[in-house]
């Protein structure tokens, strides 16, 4: 899996580039963006996802309401990841955290209200779940001190085995979303945040799916509490595996991608 897992970023980019239709750029789109916005309550469908991917458009059922705020984020999470692929090489920053939620946001109806940040951090106290998270006052401090830990740590395990690196993303993941840095919109941003570190890192990334949240929610709660990891680790492995599997029936290597540049697709 060596070759192919390295090869991960170029086969994105190199699809995007090439507009091809039915691989796994098309397919973590749209898997992504449904499944991670619908953990926070979308009430849009997954063929709803593919549609507005599609088509621009979405068709609702007579007399459904739909949220505004819904296709505006669901779009919105495309832009995102395509911002992911543009700077997955790059150390990670506040810079792209902020850009993440910045761009998640944007044209929503949270967009308007005065006590929201959007692209910054948050205002006013917030909570996840049962956890009592940073205050607004103590967030620059905080992401800057993960941020440090979190490159430390990296720079570390730089020679090391996936596993270590896998477990030092994790380990991000579940400090962030205890310090909940924005008024909303955590959750996503740390999830695209997960996947740019495994590109960044050069291990397998992952989508974890709405079925699973309430395995991915306790075991956030178990990590955070009694620094129990067993949950959220196996969790995500299994989604790691469940990635693998989609790359390898719907992705190709790089080099066989690009001797078919310029073929119509």
């Amino acid at each position: 899996m060596t070759e192919k897992k390295l090869d991960v970023l170029t086969q994105f980019r190199t699809e995007r580039e090439m507009g091809y239709k039915n691989g796994l750029y098309r397919l973590i789109q749209i898997d992504f963006a449904y499944n991670s916005n619908r953990m926070e309550g979308s009430t849009l469908t997954e063929d709803d996802t593919r549609l507005i991917y599609e088509t621009g458009k979405m068709i609702a059922d007579k007399g459904d309401m739909i949220n505004a705020n819904d296709v505006i984020e669901t779009v919105n999470h495309f832009r995102c990841f395509d911002y992911l692929l543009d700077v997955a090489e790059e150390k990670l920053s506040e810079v792209h955290i902020k850009e993440f939620h910045r761009i998640l946001k944007r044209g929503s109806l949270d967009e308007d209200k005065p006590y929201f940040a959007v692209g910054d951090y948050k205002k006013q106290e917030n909570i996840a779940g049962n956890i009592e998270t940073t205050a607004p006052k103590d967030v620059p401090i905080a992401m800057s001190k993960l941020l440090d830990s979190f490159h430390h740590v990296s720079e570390e395990y730089q020679d090391r085995s996936d596993g270590e690196k896998l477990r030092g993303i994790i380990d991000f993941h579940v400090k962030f979303e205890k310090i909940h840095p924005f008024q909303d919109g955590n959750g996503r941003v740390g999830r695209l945040v997960m996947f740019k570190s495994c590109l960044e890192n050069h291990i397998m990334p992952f989508v974890i799916e709405d079925k699973n949240r309430p395995y991915y929610l306790q075991g956030l709660i178990n990590y955070q509490r009694n620094f129990d990891k067993i949950q959220l680790t196996e969790t995500i492995l299994q989604e790691q595996d469940i990635f693998t599997a989609r790359y390898e029936k719907y992705a190709f290597l790089a080099a066989e991608v690009e001797s078919k540049v310029g073929r119509d697709f």
